[in-house]
């Protein structure tokens, strides 16, 4: 009875620093053939480990600059050391189209402004349990020195303190839960009233309900005579 909207939906899932956002998007990709993850563009040089079209599509700065002109990028932003990052408008919307839901993991500053383009945009925050665990997480890692570890908790205060602009947080204490939370999320998200395009009445059903109202209007008539 119930026909609901073809196109997708567009997904942003922040974090704080250390908060797992990466590992809960993988298991959430793991888990659902029909949800995939956007690809970035940047113009920072690409490491050796790193491929292109899989982790980030590399381009030169001239490349990236061009696109901006051309309006190709749902934002974009130019980060420390000089080097662009955008999220390119076309694969997504094809994407969305096919009605493939997308995901984006994207930080605070990038998701508000596709926020303001596209209200309808799902917005997932994922946080650690606690800053002292974030900073443990940062020490195992062991391949940052006290400054940027400092410089990584100031950015992630400042993360915390626009969760206000997000429509759901998840703490990340326990990954599963973690990613079984962000499941219901999607799920009930599909559920809304607002992705319903058109109600529609079977024949089958039609016939019932024409029989029903006749026998009512049937007793009905008896009574009165």
């Amino acid at each position: 009875m119930i026909k609901t909207k073809k196109q997708g939906s567009l997904i942003i899932i922040s974090g704080t620093t250390c908060a797992g956002k990466g590992t809960v998007i993988k298991k959430i990709l793991e888990n659902h053939n029909d949800i995939v993850l956007s690809v970035s563009y940047t113009s920072r040089p690409k490491r050796e480990h790193e491929i292109d079209g899989v982790d980030y599509y590399f381009v030169t700065s001239e490349e990236f600059e061009k696109k901006i002109e051309n309006n190709d990028f749902l934002e974009y932003a130019k980060v420390q050391y000089g080097a662009y990052y955008g999220t390119p408008k076309a694969e997504i919307v094809e994407q969305l189209n096919t009605g493939k839901d997308v995901i984006l993991e994207i930080d605070v500053q990038g998701a508000k402004q596709i926020k303001e383009k596209f209200p309808e945009t799902i917005l997932i925050f994922i946080m650690a349990p606690s800053m002292e665990e974030v900073k443990r997480r940062i020490k195992m890692r062991g391949d940052e020195n006290n400054e940027q570890i400092i410089s990584r908790f100031r950015v992630a205060y400042n993360e915390i303190n626009q969760i206000n602009n997000y429509n759901y947080v998840v703490v990340n204490d326990d990954l599963l839960e973690a990613v079984k939370k962000v499941e219901a999320i999607l799920l009930s998200e599909k559920l809304r009233v607002d992705r319903i395009e058109e109600m529609y009445v079977e024949n089958e059903e039609e016939i019932i309900h024409e029989f029903l109202v006749d026998k009512e209007l049937e007793n009905k008539s008896t009574t009165i005579e």
